[in-house]
């Protein structure tokens, strides 16, 4: 059949599979990440441990673009866990960029960051946001929270309703 799978041990016995070769680890302990892709159109809830995937591609004019990106992203409190590059295909300098950043769609750093990331980025892909492998939450500043972003929008709306009409 010329198929092969790489999985866990129960995994093997659950499926009946034949176990072709074990601890084909580069190292002891490794952890192999799986993610399950589909076109269901439905965004997991918060869990308050999540994690937010995107690939990017940048302008390719602008120079300092990627920079631009990344401190969108530290401008929002938000924390890049990974970041992979590949080039786009259609001519020599072009990549796009996969990113996995701390948090969820619904975290107001997050889509703070995902808007202004819309904005600079003519492709901006969106996969999911989904719970972490681990459990473990984000370290969110107290100037990142959600009722801060929330106290900021109430703050600039009193402003605006203090605009003279013309």
């Amino acid at each position: 059949m010329g198929r092969a799978a790489v999985c866990s041990p129960l995994a093997a016995q659950h499926f009946g599979l034949e176990v072709l070769a074990e601890g084909i680890e580069d190292y002891e302990g490794a952890i192999t990440r799986f993610v399950l892709v589909t076109r269901e159109g439905r965004i997991p809830a918060r869990t308050g441990a999540d994690k937010t995937t995107l690939v990017l591609q940048l302008p390719h004019n602008r120079s300092g673009a990627l920079l631009e990106a990344l401190e969108i992203l530290s401008s929002n409190g938000v924390n890049m866990s990974r970041i992979e590059s590949r080039p786009v295909g259609d001519f020599l300098g072009r990549y796009s960029f996969s990113l996995d950043v701390e948090g969820h769609i619904e975290d107001r750093r997050v889509s703070a960051a995902l808007r202004s990331l819309h904005r600079l980025c003519p492709v901006v892909h969106y996969l999911g946001s989904y719970p972490r492998a681990d459990g473990q939450g984000a370290e969110v500043r107290e100037d990142y929270a959600d009722h801060a972003y929330d106290d900021a929008r109430d703050w600039l709306e009193r402003l605006s309703g203090m605009i003279t009409p013309t």
